[in-house]
């Protein structure tokens, strides 16, 4: 990302960040600034794609036509993934469930 959408010349726990040429000062644990920033530019994209169409005019609705987009690329994503939430959370509790039996008779052996 290019250091003119995020810069670190904010104080530490904060980041100042470009987004459709607004500047904004959000926090951000040190440990995550390289995630965050990623984020900023793939939203700062998407805001300017949908701006740079001409379609929609207003910031406050380019910034929900870039939500839903996102949002939408998160879903299909997931589904297109095979990914179920349902089961993921059933085969964990299963697993936790056999960990927890597992550790119950070692603790039978001491």
């Amino acid at each position: 990302m290019s250091n003119d959408k995020a810069r670190n010349s904010a104080p530490a726990g904060y980041l100042d960040v470009n987004i459709l040429d607004r500047e904004f000062r959000v926090t951000c644990p040190e440990d995550q600034r390289a995630e965050l920033t990623e984020a900023v530019a793939y939203v700062d994209k998407k805001m300017c794609a949908i701006r740079d169409d001409g379609k929609v005019v207003t910031v406050e609705r380019i910034a929900i036509m870039t939500a839903l987009n996102i949002a939408h690329e998160l879903l299909t994503t997931r589904l297109g993934a095979g990914f179920d939430m349902g089961e993921f959370k059933r085969r964990m509790t299963h697993m936790q469930a056999v960990i927890d039996a597992t550790l119950a008779e070692q603790d039978d052996l001491f």
